[in-house]
């Protein structure tokens, strides 16, 4: 039996796993393969992903597809084997952008259509970390009982790579808070976060909105908090940073 490792008193927390992207940058092997799927020190980025996920004590995780979405679904299933339960977001080949996609998906839902709780854990799935996704149960917490105004998002950063020199976000040392970014003090979205679902009431489902510009507007009015990754990241977004990443020694855990 599959079970959540959460606080009695908790809900379950959903999980995100974004995977509709089209992974132009990776073409062309991203022309039979889906981003997801390509290998990373001998198995799918996606598994990493699903089974760091599972060892970490979630369960309820919803993943949107659209460009070559069927391989996806046949590769996880209904995550019997991941111990987790999977549920798709299929989206059209044009896909919703990533907002868009989350808006469509309803993470914060079950596989039944039950509520889950309102805050949910989102990944890229094109991302490798060994950030600690057990961290995101104790970011829910944080964002639970922050006075009010509470945080609509939660991001995890990291120093920028040479590919991302300028950065996106600056965080504040004192308050956590994550701000619009300064010269002498960026860093860089690692592409996973927690969100509370409040976040996305306005848009319309089966809308095509990107998250960055909502980011930078929760940003701006003081609603996001942050925190720094200084382990292993990786944006695996082209087909020299997948090389790059496979050919170094040893295989080291991360979050995919």
């Amino acid at each position: 039996m599959i079970a959540d490792a959460h606080p009695v008193s908790a809900a379950p927390m959903g999980v995100m796993v974004l995977a509709a992207g089209r992974g132009e940058r990776m073409r062309p092997l991203t022309d039979s393969v889906p981003k997801p799927l390509l290998p990373v020190k001998g198995k799918a980025l996606l598994a990493w992903h699903l089974e760091s996920l599972a060892r970490e004590g979630f369960c309820h995780v919803t993943i949107n597809i659209a460009h070559l979405g069927e391989q996806i679904r046949a590769f996880a299933g209904d995550g019997t084997r991941f111990g987790l339960r999977i549920r798709y977001a299929p989206e059209p080949e044009h896909a919703l952008e990533t907002a868009g996609g989350i808006v469509a998906a309803r993470p914060w839902e079950d596989d039944h259509g039950r509520n889950l709780d309102d805050r949910f854990l989102a990944i890229n799935a094109d991302v490798w970390t060994d950030w600690p996704l057990r961290e995101a149960f104790h970011i829910r917490e944080a964002m639970r009982e922050s006075r009010a105004p509470r945080p609509l998002c939660h991001l995890v950063l990291v120093r920028n790579p040479t590919h991302h020199p300028q950065g996106d976000f600056s965080l504040e040392t004192d308050s956590r808070l994550v701000r619009p970014r300064t010269p002498d003090n960026s860093l860089t979205f690692s592409g996973l976060g927690v969100y509370d679902r409040q976040m996305f009431a306005p848009i319309v489902p089966g809308t095509r909105l990107a998250l960055a510009p909502m980011l930078h507007e929760v940003v701006a009015a003081g609603r996001c908090s942050g925190s720094v990754h200084h382990g292993s990241w990786s944006d695996v977004g082209t087909p020299e940073r997948l090389a790059q990443l496979n050919a170094t020694a040893g295989e080291t855990r991360g979050t995919p």
